[in-house]
Order: C-alpha cells, then sequence, then structure tokens
C-alpha cells in the first residue's frame, strides 16, 4: 500500500511539472510572438496548402493573443494534468493523436483564406479523451472521473458549433474527435486470467 502511495505520488509530481511546463511554455511563445511583431502566427494551419501540413503540430503551441492563451490555460492545465496521471508516454501518444488528427481535420475544413492556431484543439481532445476512456478501459473509478470532468467542463461541447465566426470550431470538433480516437488507440490492455491447474483424483500422480 505505502508503494503504490509513493507511485501515485510520484506520478502526480511528473505531471504537474510537465503541465506547468507546458503552460508556461505556451506563455513564453506568445511573448516571443508579440515581441517579434507577430512573427509566429505565420505558423498556424492555412487550409488545403500542402505546405501547412507541417505547421499542424507547432500551430497547437500559438496563440492569437495574451487572451487566447488565457483562456486555454487553465483547462488544459487541469486536464492535461489528470490525462498525465496514466502515465507520461500513453499521454504523449494521446496529445499526439489528438494534434494530428485535429490539425488535419482544420486543414481540410476550415474555411479559405484563414489562420487556426492555439491550444483549444488539444483542450477539446483531452477532455473526449478523459469522458470515454473509462467506458473504453472498463475501470469504474475512471468512469466516474469521467462524470465529473463532464460535469464540470461540458460547456466545452457548444464550442463545437459554429455559432461564432471568430473561433475554430472545426478544429474543437476534431481535437474533440481525436480525444475518442486516441482513448481507442491507447486503452490498456485487458489482464487475461491464468486457468487454475486441474485437481487430480485421489490416489492418481
Amino acid at each position: 500500500m505505502y508503494r503504490m502511495r509513493e507511485e501515485t505520488r510520484a506520478r502526480a509530481v511528473v505531471a504537474g511539472a510537465v503541465m506547468l511546463g507546458w503552460v508556461g511554455l505556451l506563455w513564453l511563445l506568445e511573448g516571443v510572438d508579440l515581441a517579434t511583431g507577430h512573427s509566429l502566427d505565420s505558423h498556424g494551419i492555412s487550409p488545403r496548402e500542402p505546405g501547412e501540413l507541417l505547421d499542424i503540430v507547432p500551430a497547437a503551441f500559438l496563440h492569437s493573443g495574451w487572451g487566447h492563451v488565457a483562456s486555454n490555460s487553465v483547462p488544459l492545465l487541469v486536464l492535461g494534468f489528470v490525462a498525465a496521471l496514466a502515465g507520461l508516454r500513453r499521454f504523449v501518444g494521446v496529445v499526439l493523436t489528438v494534434i494530428v488528427i485535429g490539425g488535419l481535420g482544420v486543414w481540410l475544413t476550415a474555411p479559405a483564406n484563414t489562420v487556426t492556431l492555439g491550444a483549444s484543439g488539444v483542450v477539446f481532445g483531452l477532455f473526449g479523451y478523459l469522458l470515454v476512456r473509462g467506458f473504453v478501459d472498463r475501470r469504474p473509478l475512471d468512469v466516474i472521473l469521467g462524470v465529473v470532468i463532464a460535469a464540470v467542463y461540458g460547456s466545452l461541447l457548444w464550442g463545437v458549433l459554429p455559432t461564432d465566426s471568430g473561433i475554430s470550431w472545426q478544429g474543437h470538433l476534431f481535437g474533440l474527435t481525436g480525444g475518442v480516437v486516441a482513448a481507442f488507440a491507447f486503452r490498456r490492455p485487458r489482464r487475461t486470467s491464468i486457468p487454475a491447474a486441474p485437481t487430480l483424483p485421489t490416489g492418481l500422480t
């Protein structure tokens, strides 16, 4: 029991450090962007241009102002921390899946002559991942956690609707889709029980 607590504590420390570092990086990059006349914004995703496929990953780390990065920081920190508690290797795989699927969705469907950037797609992806992970892994504790996440952040789902022309609902929708895909792609292997040895009749060897 003591060892399990120590492992859980160690994972929490690592997950917290990773997410604080990630959010700190977002703020640093926004500071660099503003100091260089928004030079980093060119790495956002412009749809259906082959060269823009290279910007799918960097676009998830860039924002269009302090307000933009601030709105993503808290949900990213919270949802990322919860997801990272299950292990960094799985977490990295989930995040990359969300970024790639979300970015490709934006590249394919965003309106022409637009540039999409921001971590909100990752936020929606982590939200979707945590919602369904417990059902996919068949772990009651994670199911309960998903219900709590839905209660706290359920209003995020409105973001997948095209209600605001200045917000990339495509990034939100495909980020959410990427999170659900990641829950299946990185589901925990099911434990197989070892059959008991057959009992021999009395007197036989």
